[in-house]
């Protein structure tokens, strides 16, 4: 089943449908068709593209640990991410780190940088696949979507 996101504004739309094509890539190990998913995604806003991918991230990783995770549990999602991706990908682990930290909300410094728009594109997804297991991301992208909507509202 495809997802047309018309409900959305033009630029969430436009995350969507890269997030899918590079999560679908992802999945299948197509490494073409990841670094054009990859490109798409990296030329977005990069601070809406890492809310949203972010806020899947933190979803994927409190259904995994309801009773809330601890830095073993970080550790190991890190680290089994990173070993399943560098079988056909090149992954910088410590921009894992910063993903996996930054969709927690924790972070080291305020002065951190944020992440390069191509190292969130090219990372992001991989770790996202790895999380998934069988679900369906638009499911979850969806979920993340209302979830910052409602976020955006109450603000």
């Amino acid at each position: 089943m495809t997802t047309t996101w018309r409900h959305l504004p033009p630029a969430a739309r436009a995350i969507a449908n890269a997030a899918v094509a590079a999560v679908e890539a992802a999945r299948s190990k197509d490494a073409e068709a990841y670094d054009e998913a990859v490109e798409k995604l990296a030329a977005l806003d990069s601070e809406q593209t890492g809310r949203v991918l972010g806020a899947v991230v933190r979803t994927l990783l409190e259904e995994r640990h309801p009773d809330g995770l601890d830095g073993d549990d970080i550790r190991a999602a890190l680290e089994h991410a990173v070993r399943a991706a560098a079988t056909w990908r090149d992954v910088d682990p410590q921009v894992m780190v910063v993903l996996l930290v930054g969709a927690l909300g924790i972070h080291e410094t305020d002065e951190e940088a944020p992440l390069p728009p191509r190292a969130l594109a090219g990372h992001a997804p991989l770790l996202i696949d790895d999380l998934l297991a069988e679900r369906s991301f638009a499911a979850l992208l969806t979920r993340a979507f209302a979830e910052i909507e409602r976020a955006e509202i109450n603000d």
